[in-house]
């Protein structure tokens, strides 16, 4: 059986709770779906796609009689929206996230939420370079994985229950203590991004090489970092307020793994680089064996049959 909701509400419809909205009603997750934005213009644009059945700026008033609230909002708007919520939520309703950082979050909204609600942080493992409403698609959380971090004493029937609703979006689920979330997201997500938004920025700066040079003579890797780069300012500038310990620490990691491949670079040394390359092309070959090589709904496979 499908978990089945009366009433779900969506405090931000960005890509992740857009797509969400999409899923959900292909799939027949729930009776009513209200959607709720700060931006009157945003809000408007959901309610010309359908993304609901009912719209409200006012998030406290989306979340009347919500059995399930999923809060989509940057990291660092997390407590405001707990704050405007706390005293409008229904007994027994469950309250989730979507964000990329978990310890903060919870900092953030675990205190505002009132006793007999079930508040369950999680973190999609999903998303393009794009955002706003029209980037979500119903397909983008299949065959993705779904991080649940559950706080000590969460009720297991709700724990269930978000569970299931996850898995009946398309997604793989699993669950993890907050801060090792936020350790390993520094290192398989946050950092790739913050190399990519400074590599595309050095670039940028070089005075020897046009913009127009960058982008006619673009590569593949130069053009994969640009995807990455292109990603949400608003979201990414919080991810690193939000999570800066864990970055922090892997930034230090990649900075000394850097400073030897500049060594071997500097003196030469074949092997040291041969070796490094033939390592991180058999992670390569792993991320493509697990279903995971890029962000497009089927994983690429029906583009690379039409081709």
């Amino acid at each position: 059986m499908k978990p089945h909701f009366d009433r779900i509400a969506f405090i931000g419809i960005g890509l992740i709770g857009s797509s969400l909205a999409r899923v959900v009603r292909r799939e027949g997750l729930a009776g009513h779906l209200v959607v709720s934005t700060r931006s009157a213009d945003t809000l408007a644009r959901a309610e010309e796609l359908g993304l609901g059945d009912s719209y409200t700026i006012d998030a406290a008033e989306a979340v009347r009689d919500a059995d399930l609230v999923v809060v989509s909002v940057p990291v660092g708007a997390s407590e405001s929206v707990a704050i405007a919520i706390r005293d409008h939520l229904k007994p027994g309703a469950i309250v989730t996230d979507v964000g990329s950082t978990k310890a903060s979050v919870i900092a953030q909204m675990a205190p505002h939420m009132p006793g007999g609600v079930h508040f369950i942080p999680g973190h999609p493992l999903a998303g393009t370079e794009k955002s706003g409403p029209d980037a979500g698609f119903a397909e983008l959380f299949a065959n993705r994985w779904c991080i649940l971090t559950p706080l000590e004493g969460t009720d297991p029937d709700a724990l269930t229950k978000l569970s299931e609703f996850w898995r009946a979006c398309g997604s793989n689920i699993d669950t993890m203590d907050p801060q090792h979330h936020d350790m390993v997201l520094a290192i398989v997500s946050h950092l790739p991004h913050i190399i990519a938004y400074n590599i595309v920025g050095t670039a940028d700066d070089l005075e020897a090489v046009t913009k127009s040079e960058v982008i006619k003579y673009s590569a593949s890797g130069f053009r994969d970092f640009t995807r990455l780069a292109a990603s949400d300012p608003t979201m990414w500038r919080d991810v690193c307020l939000h999570n800066k310990d864990a970055i922090l620490e892997m930034l230090a990691r990649f900075s000394e793994d850097l400073a030897s491949l500049q060594r071997a670079v500097r003196w030469g040394d074949g092997d040291k680089l041969f070796d490094l390359f033939t390592r991180t092309r058999a992670v390569r070959r792993s991320i493509i064996d697990a279903g995971q090589e890029v962000d497009a709904p089927d994983f690429g496979r029906q583009a690379a049959k039409k081709n």
